[in-house]
């Protein structure tokens, strides 16, 4: 069997999260990725626990498998002649700088559509570069600040809070593939190439504001923007009898009939205020409450016993640690482990996703800081003593 992307060559300049995030990706359906990094590295090869190597953290590992890492300095005329060369015969690049920096290293799109005409460029970075915000840094609280993320935390714990996982980076990055699949498909059909811009303001908000536009859909506004179910007080796990905790939503209608017969309380499912979604959701603290009470009045495993066969969607609440051994991504074979060939024995998630002709698949390890650099810069055509020279001033490096 192939992979989707299989002979597809992508030139990825990106670092920290979201561009080496999505990269990887598309290098699990496939596609041959080539990691251009500078003579330091990646800023996260060094963000986390680490084995051997300090340059191969955890973190780092977790973003850049099925990639081949290519040391550029591309503020060098060598660099940045290496860099088009490669991309002569690339289908795809993706960076994550801000505009202004890839105008300055000569390396925009339309530098780099004049060696290669059907380029798909994607451009990812904190915003527009059509709007006032064009040119400002960002990461991944920032956006969540920007996005509306940390006033949806104030309007439920009383102040602004992140949450407490890299959510711009990660759901921008999924538009990333997106937008590059489309893109692709589109060249594949006409052979045009085209610009991509991805920027995770205008990414987060659109994916916050499909629930929480509410109101605020229709103009003039009939009501404030924030979807009120998803603020409620009482919205989160429930605490049970022996003190642990589950997820039970009774959210249909015909959830919540069989949550109240079953728990013992047939009259809730009769209530005036709980009778039917649209009054759950006018009175959903009141409803969430009820919930929470039965939930109190059996063990966690009683409830399992209780509502494990019905349509009642439940579940128990994972710690990180617990779902490293949860048993249904055991049986999945979600988690593989390999043994780096620098880093030892490492565990990591499968691509998610299942093709029943193309799988994606995990081929190639997190490469150590210029692993492939004279392999790839001979690909691409470079003469022995421009290389050499090349790995002489410090314009390239292999990893040792």
């Amino acid at each position: 069997m192939t992979t989707p992307l299989h002979g597809v060559k992508i030139v990825e300049m990106t670092s920290v999260v979201l561009g080496p995030y999505a990269c990887q990706m598309l290098g699990d359906l496939g596609a041959d990725i080539i990691k251009i990094e500078p003579p330091a590295g990646d800023t996260n090869r060094n963000l986390g626990p680490y084995r051997t190597h300090k340059d191969m953290s955890s973190l780092f590992v977790n973003c850049n498998r099925n990639k081949r890492s290519l040391v550029l300095d591309l503020k060098s005329d060598r660099g940045k002649a290496a860099a088009l060369k490669i991309i002569e015969s690339a289908d795809i690049v993706v960076h994550n700088f801000r505009p202004a920096a890839m105008e300055r290293l000569g390396l925009d799109y339309e530098q780099v559509r004049k060696v290669n005409p059907q380029i798909i460029y994607c451009a990812t970075y904190g915003y527009s570069k059509k709007g006032p915000y064009g040119n400002k840094g960002a990461l991944d609280d920032s956006i969540q600040a920007a996005s509306g993320i940390a006033a949806l935390n104030e309007m439920v714990l009383g102040e602004p809070r992140y949450l407490p996982t890299v959510v711009a980076d990660k759901t921008t990055g999924l538009f990333v593939v997106q937008a590059v699949l489309a893109a692709l498909f589109h060249k594949e059909r006409s052979g045009q190439g085209q610009e991509i811009e991805v920027p995770m303001f205008e990414s987060l908000t659109s994916y916050v504001m499909v629930e929480h536009l509410w109101g605020q859909t229709f103009e003039p506004p009939i009501g404030k923007a924030g979807y009120i179910r998803l603020m409620a007080e009482h919205r989160k796990p429930y605490r049970t009898k022996d003190g642990l905790y589950l997820a039970v939503l009774p959210y249909w209608d015909a959830h919540w009939h069989t949550f109240c017969e079953l728990s013992g309380n047939p009259e809730l499912a009769e209530d005036p205020r709980f009778i039917s979604m649209a009054e759950r959701l006018k009175n959903i603290n009141e409803s969430y409450a009820a919930t929470g009470r039965i939930i109190a009045t059996r063990t966690r495993q009683e409830w399992l016993d209780l509502l494990g066969d019905t349509n009642v969607p439940m579940m128990v609440v994972n710690s990180l640690d617990d779902l490293v051994h949860d048993p249904h991504l055991e049986a999945t074979g979600f988690w593989q482990e390999f043994d780096h060939p620098d880093e030892g024995r490492i565990r990591m998630s499968s691509p998610p996703m299942t093709f029943s002709e193309t799988p994606a698949s995990i081929r190639l390890m997190a490469p150590r800081l210029g692993e492939q650099s004279v392999d790839i810069l001979r690909e691409a055509g470079l003469a022995e003593d421009v290389i050499q020279e090349m790995l002489a001033a410090g314009e390239t490096r292999q990893a040792g």
